[in-house]
């Protein structure tokens, strides 16, 4: 399963421990993105140095840091194109949650990196169906749910 970072019965206690942090990290960026409309960086790049530093200790090195440059590097060519589609804080939060998702595997990054954007499309046609035009959407929250999500999923089955 790789680094084993979803929340699975069975599990030994550090990676239910790294689950709920991972959890409680992810739950307080999306609280600050959704308040804010801003993820802050005392709060990405310090945990994506934890989530790569682990990764490392763990033997999932590699995958984590092929899996952190390609979906910060898929954020950043967005951000640099579109500006206003996509900030500077969701490509460092990119490089934690596909570290974390990268040493889970192919499979999970693939289901997290895929997910966030189904998310915040699908919350985009909730708000344009009520009939807020016009107001910003936070893609944050989306991203650190879809890859609780995915995570779990992996853990699970």
């Amino acid at each position: 399963m790789g680094m084993g970072m979803g929340i699975g019965w069975g599990q030994d206690w550090p990676t239910i421990a790294a689950g709920c942090a991972l959890a409680c990290w992810c739950g307080y960026l999306s609280a600050v993105d959704l308040r804010s409309r801003r993820l802050p960086n005392a709060a990405t790049v310090p945990g994506a140095v934890v989530v790569l530093l682990a990764a490392a200790v763990t033997g999932h090195g590699r995958a984590a840091l092929v899996g952190a440059a390609l979906l910060s590097g898929l954020y950043l060519l967005t951000h640099l194109a579109a500006p206003a589609a996509m900030g500077g804080g969701d490509v460092k939060l990119a490089v934690g949650l596909g570290g974390v998702t990268g040493a889970a595997g192919a499979q999970t990054w693939l289901l997290a990196a895929v997910g966030a954007v189904a998310l915040t499309a699908a919350f985009g046609v909730v708000l344009l169906a009520a009939g807020r035009r016009g107001r910003s959407l936070p893609h944050g929250p989306s991203m650190c749910l879809a890859t609780v999500v995915a995570l779990t999923a992996t853990a699970l089955g």
